[in-house]
Parts: C-alpha cells; structure tokens; sequence
C-alpha cells in the first residue's frame, strides 16, 4: 500500500474523529455528509450496507463502519490505519480525564460546553435518515418493514438484541421477492483471511487463562492481565453499543468486587468507584469519537491506585482491548459476506436489511428526541428545536463543512 496516496482520506478520517459528536445514532449522518456527500469516497448504498452488516455483529457498530471504509479504499493496511486514527483522539480524551478525576474532585465538566451537541447530533441522524430513506425505501413492503423496525426499536430501545433480531427478520422478508441479481457484479469479493477468526479466538483463550492463572498464583501484574481479559470480553459480546457496555461495567467493577464471595476469594479484584463510572460514561457522550472509548477511562481508573505508569497501561489497555475484537471480526466477516452476496437469497435480502437500517435510524432520533429536556427551560428547549432544523438546513442545502457546524454549537452552549 502506497501510504502517501491515502493521506487526504487519512485526513479527512482524523478531522472527522475530532467531529464526529452524538454516539452511534449521530455518527452515520456525519458519514454521510463527510465520506459521501463532501468527498465522494463511497456511495450513499455502500455505507448503508456496510453499516446494516456491522449490526449484525458485536462491537463498535460506527468503529466497523469507519473500518470498512479505509477497508474498501486500501485494504486491510489502510483499515487498521483508519481504526487507529479514528479511536485515537477520544481515547487520549478520556485516559486525561481519568488523571483529571485522579487529582481532583469530579465535577459536572460538559453541563453548558456541550448542551447543543445533542440536539446538533440529531439533526445529524435526521439527515441521514432523509437521505438514506430515498435509496432504501422503494416500494410498499420496504416501507412496511421500516415502519415496524422504527416501532419495535423504538419500544425496546435498550434490549441490545434488537438489533440484530430485527435486522434478521428484514432480510427474510424479502429474501422470497423476485429481485434479480445484475448480470455484473458491483463488488469483487475479497479473499476470505481465516487468520484474523483464528487470531480472534486464541487471543480470547489465551487472555481468560492468563487472567485466570494471574489471579489464582496473585502474579505482581495480575490487574493488567484481568484488565485486559475484561475488556476484550465486552468488546466479543457487546450488542448495542455502549448503553450496553455500562452496565456490563457496572456489574464487572462496581457491584461484583463488593459481594461476600468475590471479597473472600479474590480480595485484589479491580474496582471503579460508581461516580467516577458515571462521570466517565456522561463526559463521553459530550467529545466526539466512539462510545466505546470509555475503556479507556475505566481502564485508567482501574489501575489508578497502582501509581501514574499502571494508570497510563490502563488506559493503553482499555483502548486496545476494547477495540480488538471489533475489527478482527468485521475484518474476517466481510469478505464472506461479499462472498454471500452472489447468492439470490442474500441479494434479496439485502432490500429489507437496508430498509430496517432505515428503521433503527428513525427510531433513534425519535428516541433521542423523546430524552430532550425540552420544556425544563423554554429558552433551552427553543434552541434546541433551532439547532435540530438548522442543522438539517444546512447539511441539505448548503456546502457548510461538519466541523464548521460542531464549532458553532459548541458556542452557542458557551454563550447560552
């Protein structure tokens, strides 16, 4: 790989991490206004697609999405770059802020900074739902299917196996339809790498024993070990993002060590204090980048008391492990499923796939919509309202760049 001719893609990918605000249900409008519509590096149905796939497994679903594209455009080489430039700035964000909170007292740090963010996010997913709607809904049974994932979503918005439940369901719905397959294929299946499946599963293996063995022989580095088993198991399993992800961390470093048989069997447990779990997890929605970089928070905090070098390997450890399996796994599924594409049932499944994306994506914004506080405060709520439709207005009619509209509302929120 010429690295020298993907630096304006590499480019475009770090201002994008520094932007990218809203989580999850934010971060595909931001594709779509900074990959396809300003830079042209994929198309509208490629994203849609990639992002439909990257549902159906565990991981970081907008993490994958980033993956993918550095994926098409260079390969694995240029993949990995593009993850490494992606999860950086916000892992280096909350590793700080684990040192911030070390040496004082937690306070309420995006209360007024980010207050607009949300609402500027939403505007963001509403754009992409808008855009996304003209491709993937064609035809009565495409709507139908959307109209029913936006209400199941909707409803069960935090059960982490909707997702991929209703993503199933879609595909079959019209994997019977009589759409045919183009005589010539879009996409050139890549080469399956087995390598990076059989690399996933003896990481996992070898991480459960050697946590496990540290712990019983109580090795001076059994935290790191631990640290790492933790979070590499979360990042295999988690459906959902990181709604999911907190409570999988509140079990494993709040409740877990304070019960009478851990405190018996394995008094040197990791332990994370519930504020600062809390603290954690609201100030990563308030920076751009992946949820998933609270890892590197809670890794911080978890080895703080070790002193300021283990703090920093928690933090390194927490971003590693978190992220690994994310990219092994769509790395290694991909190809097969380019490969699966060939199929007429697949094909045909991909319609409903792509309409129930469609689905989850209105239904996060009604959600998010739903979580505003938006007669609390009148004035607030009023430009809230404002910041929602100019943010649409101006990613549909004007050639305004993302980051210029996140500069904007971060101080709108200073100023109001």
């Amino acid at each position: 790989m010429n690295i020298f001719r993907h630096i304006p893609f590499l480019k475009t990918v770090f201002f994008y991490s520094l932007t990218a605000f809203g989580g999850p249900q934010g971060h595909l409008g931001m594709m779509l206004k900074t990959f396809v519509v300003k830079k042209n590096y994929i198309s509208e149905e490629e994203l849609i697609e990639y992002n439909s796939f990257c549902q159906l497994l565990p991981g970081a679903s907008s993490t994958q999405t980033v993956t993918l594209i550095g994926f098409k455009r260079g390969g694995v080489s240029l993949a990995v770059l593009t993850l490494i430039i992606w999860i950086l700035p916000a892992c280096i964000m909350m590793g700080a802020l684990s040192f911030l909170l070390t040496f004082f007292p937690a306070k309420n740090l995006t209360a007024n900074l980010f207050k607009y963010v949300q609402p500027m996010a939403i505007g963001f997913l509403l754009f992409a739902v808008f855009r996304a709607y003209g491709i993937s809904i064609t035809n009565f049974i495409t709507f139908a299917i959307m109209v029913f994932a936006t209400v199941i979503t909707y409803v069960f918005f935090k059960t982490p196996w909707v997702f991929p439940v209703l993503i199933i369901i879609g595909g079959i719905a019209t994997s019977l339809s009589s759409k045919r397959i183009p005589e010539k294929e879009v996409i050139k299946p890549r080469q399956i790498r087995w390598t990076n499946i059989w690399l996933f599963a003896f990481i996992f293996i070898i991480a459960g024993v050697m946590s496990e063995t540290a712990r019983k022989q109580q090795w001076e580095n059994r935290k790191a070990y631990n640290l790492f088993e933790n979070f590499y198991r979360f990042g295999s399993f988690v459906f959902g993002g990181g709604d999911v992800l907190l409570p999988m961390m509140l079990d494993q470093y709040v409740e877990r060590p304070m019960s009478k048989n851990v405190i018996e069997t394995n008094p040197y447990a990791l332990r994370v204090e519930r504020n600062d779990l809390l603290t954690g997890y609201g100030f990563v929605r308030a920076i751009p980048g992946p949820v998933f970089s609270v890892a590197s928070f809670t890794g911080g905090m978890a080895l703080k008391n070790s002193g300021f070098s283990y703090q920093l390997l928690g933090c390194i450890i927490g971003s590693v492990a978190i992220f690994l399996p994310s990219a092994l796994l769509v790395l290694f599924f991909f190809p097969v499923w380019q490969y699966l594409k060939k199929f007429v049932a697949v094909y045909r499944a991909l319609e409903g796939i792509n309409a129930v994306v469609v689905g989850l994506m209105a239904a996060a914004a009604a959600y998010l919509l739903h979580g505003m506080n938006f007669y609390n405060n009148q004035f607030s709520g009023v430009l809230s309202l404002l910041v929602i439709g100019t943010t649409f207005f101006f990613l549909k009619y004007t050639k305004v760049p993302p980051p210029i509209i996140v500069i904007c509302c971060v101080l709108l929120g200073w100023v109001f």
